[in-house]
């Protein structure tokens, strides 16, 4: 397995546990959207960021450009997440138009998934 795989299974595991933090923050904090949503997107693309890498160890996609989509799922869903959370607690975000940035991330990442699937692999 390649070292950027266990980088990216490590930030997956991260993502991970602080998707689970905010869920649990969420739950328990008045008016927490913003905590909710931040959870969502860490959970799902952490998920993401291990199919992605688990598709191209075993050659089921195009393994650099594979990989170039999970990196861009750990950065974009931290960039939304982050912007969110910072709100919540800090009362402004990152920088201006981090969020969107960050769900603009996202789509483009999934379609570089789409890429990678649709490439031809070496044989």
């Amino acid at each position: 397995m390649s070292r950027a795989c266990r980088i990216l299974i490590v930030l997956a595991a991260i993502m991970g546990a602080d998707g689970v933090i905010l869920a649990a923050a969420s739950a328990h904090q008045a008016d927490a959207s913003r905590l909710a949503s931040a959870s969502s997107m860490l959970l799902f693309h952490a998920t993401a960021v291990l199919a992605a890498v688990a598709l191209a160890e075993r050659g089921l996609i195009h393994p650099r450009i594979g990989i170039v989509a999970a990196f861009g799922f750990v950065i974009a869903a931290g960039l939304f997440a982050g912007d969110l959370t910072l709100r919540q607690y800090a009362g402004h975000g990152l920088f201006p138009m981090a969020a969107p940035t960050g769900g603009t991330l996202l789509i483009a990442s999934w379609l570089v998934l789409a890429i990678a699937t649709a490439w031809p692999r070496r044989s």
